[in-house]
């Protein structure tokens, strides 16, 4: 694994729920990443309510400028997915941060497994420690399109 990188100075990562801005998260996934367009906001309500949620914020604002998911049972598997950060905020290391604060709030509990999926951001998740399958042919897919 990879040091931890740290999270530039003027923001902070939480995993406490109150504080998602779910309509801002709605906003932005179901608008601009690809891998959720369309997606409803009840459905987005639904995923964040059964999710270990991460927002990294402004600490001068309190404004909400990126977000993170786990889909965990916090003892054998995590899906990290969901992982965006505000187009304004980019470029300074805060998703890098954020992926890396996933990493080490799920690895007390145990997982074995942090599983994500991705079409452009390979070497941001490599750097942290994330690689290809080994045995992609081990796994599987039911898909319900």
């Amino acid at each position: 694994m990879t040091d931890t990188p740290r999270l530039p100075e003027g923001y902070e990562i939480s995993t406490d729920p109150t504080r998602i801005d779910a309509a801002r998260v709605h906003r932005w996934l179901s608008t601009d990443a690809y891998w959720a367009l369309g997606r409803s906001r009840e459905k987005q309500d639904s995923a964040i309510g059964g999710s270990l949620n991460f927002g990294v914020y402004d600490t001068l604002s309190g404004e909400q400028v990126a977000y993170a998911r786990v889909v965990t049972d916090r003892a054998t598997f995590a899906w990290l997915c969901d992982v965006y950060v505000d187009p304004a905020v980019r470029g300074k290391g805060l998703g890098t941060a954020l992926v890396a604060r996933v990493r080490e709030e799920v690895r007390p509990h145990g997982v074995k497994r942090v599983m994500l999926a991705t079409h452009d951001a390979h070497g941001v998740y490599a750097k942290l420690g994330f690689r290809p399958l080994e045995r992609p042919d081990h796994w599987m897919l039911l898909a319900f399109e």
